[in-house]
């Protein structure tokens, strides 16, 4: 079985909207997710999440804090995933897609409320998104 590694930026703006890339190779239906990727030779987790960032939506981030880690098996694709979920804070840049694998078509900044009806990547991540975007928006720590 094929292992992949890779780290995802959970991005919160101060109006509680999450960053999201809608993303897909040319005959593939068009989906939305937070940045990510997969990790290079010798790059950290942390470094390889803001890269992903970077290379997908022009912004540069800092790492807040490692929220979760996610280990999926895809028996269909014969795959097993390591995925690295960190909180980042943008602190730099502006929107621009630069992505050299050419699958970012479009970056958006999603409400809440968007989140709950769009049709994501991985669409296991949704109540994850969702209830960690709530909890952040609550405490509102980020932005202090």
């Amino acid at each position: 079985m094929q292992k992949w590694f890779g780290s995802s930026g959970v991005c919160i703006n101060e109006n509680g909207h999450l960053l999201m890339v809608l993303q897909g190779k040319p005959e593939e239906k068009k989906t939305w997710s937070i940045p990510s990727g997969g990790r290079e030779h010798d790059e950290t987790f942390e470094e390889c999440c803001i890269r992903e960032i970077e290379e997908e939506t022009g912004y540069t981030g800092e790492i807040v804090e490692e929220i979760k880690v996610k280990r999926m098996t895809y028996g269909y694709l014969n795959i097993s995933v390591e995925a690295h979920y960190f909180l980042v804070k943008i602190v730099s840049g502006k929107r621009y897609i630069q992505d050299p694998d050419n699958l970012i078509y479009d970056i958006a900044w999603k409400t809440l409320e968007e989140i709950k009806s769009l049709e994501l990547t991985f669409a296991e991540d949704r109540d994850f998104l969702i209830n960690y975007i709530t909890k952040i928006n609550h405490s509102k720590s980020l932005f202090n």
